[in-house]
């Protein structure tokens, strides 16, 4: 049995761990302590205006996804900042259901349009073109090291 249920103080434990596992192995191989993964998931759910949804399979927490609305000059839009699925249960359509649950919810709340940095010939950028997401021509990422 699957169920997707917003994430609260009471299952973002849960997020934590399956975060730092899936992003510290293939194809990211990131270095998340689990207090930096904290840090960042309890700041997400603290945003105002953030929505963030689990997807549980048999009271197995195969994923979530998350991220937080803003207002534009064309109305509002909405920052996907997070989407982690458990590495065993990736490509299995698990991300495309959180994806599709997520936009039905934006739906409900007249936001316009969603927006999301990845990886540049990744499995996740991939993934988003087959759910209908574009590069937006207009928009470029840029940063500084300090």
């Amino acid at each position: 049995m699957e169920e997707i249920i917003p994430v609260t103080a009471d299952n973002l434990e849960q997020c934590i761990t399956l975060y730092s596992r899936v992003f510290n192995s293939e194809p990211w191989n990131e270095n998340w302590t689990h207090e930096a993964a904290r840090s960042r998931l309890s700041d997400l759910l603290h945003t105002p205006k953030s929505l963030i949804f689990a997807l549980f399979s048999h009271q197995w927490l195969v994923g979530f996804i998350g991220g937080n609305c803003k207002e534009t000059d064309k109305g509002t839009t909405f920052y996907l900042a997070e989407l982690c699925i458990d590495n065993q249960a990736q490509g299995k359509g698990y991300g495309s259901r959180l994806l599709s649950h997520l936009e039905n919810e934006l739906k409900k709340q007249n936001v316009q349009s969603i927006y999301l940095l990845t990886m540049d010939d990744s499995q996740a950028k991939a993934f988003y073109n087959k759910n209908s997401y574009v590069i937006n021509d207009k928009r470029i990422v840029m940063r500084k090291h300090l």
